[in-house]
């Protein structure tokens, strides 16, 4: 699936029954944001949620790994998104927890 057709799926299919769903393409990627507030990224076709300590350990249990980037040629860079586990994004209600909690951990990072 091509980076643009995955983006739409995500937005317009999975995540078409919460309010206020869009995606901006940022840094070879995609920004998912729901009414002006970033929650998630699109990175190589991977969806990934914003975690915090506390959060980070249920996407631990499904085996979740969070989304890492290479920063020159020794350094690696891990950011506080994680893999949406496909269990998850297979169960409409609790997908939209996951969105909402996102969204939410989001908001306090901002203040």
């Amino acid at each position: 699936m091509k980076t643009n057709d995955f983006v739409e799926y995500i937005v317009h299919d999975l995540l078409a029954q919460i309010d206020g769903i869009n995606a901006r393409a940022m840094f070879g990627g995609h920004g998912l944001y729901k009414d002006g507030i970033i929650f998630g990224v699109i990175m190589d076709g991977e969806l990934y949620f914003k975690t915090n300590e506390k959060t980070k350990i249920k996407y631990e249990k499904y085996g979740s790994k969070p989304f890492t980037y290479s920063k020159g040629r020794t350094k690696s860079i891990t950011m506080s998104y994680w893999k949406l586990p496909a269990e998850i994004m297979d169960d409409p209600d609790e997908l939209k927890k996951w969105v909402v909690e996102s969204c939410r951990i989001s908001r306090l990072k901002k203040k």
